[in-house]
């Protein structure tokens, strides 16, 4: 695994309601540059609120620079994307263009990513879209999410990745970018602390299996105990067996899934129940509300909150990013929010009742899951937030 900088500020932030006050301060006290990537923006109570923050800070000679998802935003109206580039907003679209004709991997090809910079100094990265915690189509509400908020050693990173697929992105619109010389920050400005952290994309270039590499080296040391929170659950066999082995070797497991999945996702999720209860791995399922995470903790010191699910879209195919981290205080931060969460919404499935279960049921699982993960090279499945 690569090195992991110290000398960082990460908060981590709840939902909607501790993340995007958070968001919106930040992007009221930007000076020079604002970069925000997110796969979904949606015009309700909160994106109306970001987006009138946005234009305030254009309007104040501020560069401000919105790159959203062309299918994940695919509803945005035109209307209100002109009114933010009206009033200075830049917006791009990654990959626009989304057709039934699409062919193969590229319909997949998505920016799932949620990370903004402001002026070079603080970031935010986790996997909250730009709507509302209360609006969930079909779901309870609301949103179980998170983000965290970054200043220190790692922003800069942060910043070239951001800054650097805006530029892609503009080159192939063939759009004149506004570049912004930011002021050199000063060692003693940065908050020291022995945080310790790293900052990791996923693409279909350099970095495609990064995030995934990350998860498998942490497993493959943890000694006590692996806690996983994740919206999307449908593990290739490499990570089935980095779970499988620590659990063979005394590691406690225990996976926290969205118990209210779409009938097609929630049958490839449930395959590889069976075989994780029977090696002693503990699955509950979130019913209180609608679990968006994608978030992990392992030995109360290791943890990651990021977009990437555990799944062929977000491993295989798409834009996503993560920040890991190495402290004993925000591990366990993330770790005592999600203990209660399983506590107060969540079912433990029982080893027996499932794996004594429908035959019938189990096939037609696997079978789903398989073809999930086929579809990921051939037709896209439906979109999830």
């Amino acid at each position: 695994m690569r090195h992991f900088f110290p000398g960082n500020h990460i908060t981590l932030l709840r939902n909607g309601t501790e993340y995007f006050p958070a968001l919106e301060a930040a992007i009221n006290d930007a000076q020079f540059e604002i970069h925000i990537q997110t796969f979904i923006y949606e015009p309700d109570a909160t994106g109306l609120r970001i987006g009138i923050a946005l234009k305030s800070a254009a309007q104040r000679g501020v560069s401000v620079n919105l790159l959203l998802d062309g299918y994940g935003s695919r509803y945005l109206p035109k209307a209100y994307v002109d009114d933010l580039q009206a009033g200075g907003v830049n917006v791009m679209f990654y990959r626009p263009k989304i057709s039934p004709w699409t062919l193969k991997r590229n319909r997949l090809r998505r920016l799932h990513s949620k990370v903004s910079v402001m002026d070079g100094k603080v970031a935010f990265v986790g996997g909250i879209n730009i709507i509302d915690d209360m609006h969930v189509p079909g779901h309870k509400a609301p949103r179980v999410d998170y983000a965290v908020s970054v200043q220190g050693s790692i922003v800069a990173k942060i910043h070239h990745r951001v800054d650097r697929l805006w530029t892609r992105i503009a080159w192939m619109h063939m759009q004149t970018l506004r570049k912004v010389q930011l002021p050199e920050m000063k060692v003693q400005d940065l908050t020291t602390t022995n945080m310790r952290a790293i900052f990791v994309i996923r693409d279909n270039v350099l970095h495609r299996r990064d995030i995934e590499r990350a998860y498998f080296n942490a497993i493959g040391h943890a000694r006590r105990e692996i806690l996983i929170a994740n919206a999307y659950f449908i593990p290739g066999r490499s990570f089935r067996k980095a779970l499988i082995a620590a659990a063979e070797r005394g590691v406690k497991i225990r996976l926290l899934l969205q118990g209210e999945m779409r009938p097609f996702l929630g049958f490839a999720t449930h395959a590889v129940y069976s075989l994780f209860l029977r090696h002693g791995i503990e699955i509950y399922e979130y019913r209180k509300s609608f679990m968006h995470s994608k978030v992990a903790v392992i030995d109360d010191r290791w943890a990651t909150v990021g977009s990437s699910n555990i799944d062929p879209f977000s491993l295989l195919m798409a834009y996503e990013a993560n920040v890991f981290v190495i402290d004993r205080k925000f591990a366990n931060t993330l770790k005592d929010d999600l203990e209660r969460a399983i506590h107060e919404g969540a079912v433990q499935v029982q080893s027996n009742d499932w794996i004594r279960g429908h035959w019938l049921k189990r096939i037609m699982s696997w079978i789903v899951y398989g073809f999930v993960r086929f579809a990921v090279g051939t037709i896209g499945y439906p979109n999830r937030h």
